[in-house]
C-alpha cells in the first residue's frame, strides 16, 4: 500500500460535510417543534374531554337529585293517601261500605302509581339524554385533529 495515498471516509450523498452539523440542528429543531405542537394539541384535547366529562357528571348528579326529590315527593303523597284511607276505614259501618271504599282506594292507587311511574320514566329519560348527549356529540371532536393530520 502506498503511504502517500490518503484514506478518507466516504461522504454522505447530498449533504456536504461542513453543512452536516447545521442540517442535524435544523432537523432536531423541526422535530422538537413538531413534538411541541403535537403535545399542545393532545393537551388541549385532553383538557376539553375532561371538561366535557366533568360537565356531564355534574348534569347527571343534578338529574339524580331531581329524580330522588320526585321519589320523596311521591312517597310523601302516597303516605298521606294511605293515612287518609285508614282514617276513612275507621268510619266504615258495613261490609259493603268497606268493599266500596277498598275498591275506590285500589283504583286510585293504580292510577296514581301509573302516573308516578310515567313521570319517573320521563324524568329518567330526560336525565339520561341531557347527560349522554354531549358525550355522544362532543367527545369525538377534540380528537378530530389526529385523523386530519396523518
Amino acid at each position: 500500500m502506498d503511504k502517500n495515498t490518503e484514506t478518507t471516509a466516504p461522504k454522505p450523498a447530498g449533504i456536504p460535510m461542513k453543512d452536516a452539523p447545521e442540517a442535524f440542528r435544523e432537523m432536531a429543531e423541526k422535530g422538537t417543534t413538531q413534538a411541541k405542537e403535537t403535545y399542545d394539541k393532545i393537551d388541549a384535547a385532553t383538557t376539553e374531554a375532561a371538561d366535557l366529562i366533568k360537565n356531564s357528571y355534574l348534569k347527571a348528579v343534578k338529574g339524580m337529585q331531581e329524580y330522588n326529590n320526585r321519589i320523596i315527593e311521591f312517597a310523601h303523597a302516597n303516605t298521606n293517601a294511605a293515612f287518609d284511607f285508614v282514617q276513612k276505614l275507621s268510619g266504615v259501618k258495613s261490609p259493603s261500605e268497606f268493599l266500596e271504599l277498598w275498591t275506590e282506594r285500589a283504583r286510585k292507587q293504580v292510577e296514581t302509581l301509573t302516573e308516578q311511574s310515567k313521570q319517573l320514566a320521563a324524568l329518567g329519560q330526560k336525565v339520561t339524554r341531557t347527560t349522554d348527549e354531549p358525550l355522544k356529540t362532543d367527545v369525538v371532536n377534540p380528537f378530530k385533529w389526529s385523523t386530519s393530520h396523518r
